[in-house]
């Protein structure tokens, strides 16, 4: 299974063209639906769709950004979830909605590949914790962040309050979730829920394809395993960590991926493109 671009209705799939990779090595997806990039239930099904396919197929790389813009010209990336499709919601359906938004963006959290966040707009909310999603995230000048949960009677529920600590501290978790208040692309970099500012939304995508154009020469195998390998590694003790380790090394020697590069360590350290097999099943 690949992902493919007619798949999908909300989001808009993309799959640039990389010379000498093959196609699908690189998947972008631009936000633009709804009034305000908010996140509903119909959303949620083409990511969770999105994220099997990733699973499946062979990329090694995805890039989600928006330039979606407001009625005012305000610049928008995630607005937050769709409340008002739980207009008439029972406290159940609820439940079982906010349940199942946060088992998708765990399990996008762990898709094999590189996800880079291009941020340049409002990302509130949800648009919060969907950077919890992501390997890497960038912000432009017009980015702005926060979880105003509490001001209207609940907290985060897709990972804010469980997992945006571990990004940021639990100092900064407190006050973003506490207080509501508002950060800009500059602040939002000193806590470390950014990586990298840039001076508009081209020049940070621009940054991100090199990202992405770089991860995508390399082994599928050996960055699904890497990346597995560090994410099961957190909170381990080190004796299980080294055996993660361990086992995600031997994934590469045993999908055959160790035997390629080196047979062709020479053309590799010199910038050339090689045949790698396709990505071992991910282990769960």
């Amino acid at each position: 299974m690949s992902v493919h671009p007619t798949d999908f209705t909300h989001l808009r799939v993309h799959l640039p063209e990389l010379p000498g990779h093959p196609p699908g090595s690189v998947v972008e997806v631009e936000l633009d639906h709804g009034r305000a990039n908010e996140m509903g239930s119909a959303l949620l099904d083409e990511w969770k769709r999105l994220t099997l396919a990733l699973e499946e197929g062979q990329a090694r790389a995805l890039i989600t950004w928006s330039r979606r813009r407001s009625e005012k010209g305000t610049p928008i990336f995630i607005a937050g979830a769709d409340v008002t499709e739980r207009g008439g919601w029972t406290a159940e359906q609820v439940r079982t909605h906010v349940r199942h938004q946060r088992a998708v963006l765990t399990r996008l959290r762990r898709a094999p590949v590189f996800h880079i966040v291009v941020v340049d707009g409002v990302a509130l909310g949800w648009g919060t914790e969907f950077l919890i999603t992501a390997d890497y995230r960038i912000a432009g000048p017009g980015a702005s962040f926060g979880l105003p949960e509490t001001g209207i009677g609940i907290l985060p529920g897709a990972g804010g309050t469980s997992e945006l600590w571990a990004m940021v501290g639990v100092p900064q978790a407190m006050r973003l979730g506490m207080t509501g208040e508002r950060l800009d692309a500059k602040e939002a970099q000193r806590i470390g829920l950014v990586q990298e500012r840039f001076d508009s939304l081209e020049t940070g995508l621009e940054r991100a394809r090199q990202l992405a154009a770089a991860v995508a020469r390399r082994s599928p195998t050996a960055i699904a395993a890497f990346k597995q390998g560090v994410l099961d590694s957190v909170g381990c003790e080190p004796a299980d960590r080294a055996e993660i380790e361990a086992r995600a090394y031997e994934r590469c020697l045993d999908n055959g991926d160790a035997a390629v590069g080196r047979a062709n360590f020479r053309e590799l350290t010199s910038g050339q493109l090689v045949q790698w097999p396709p990505r071992a099943r991910q282990p769960r």
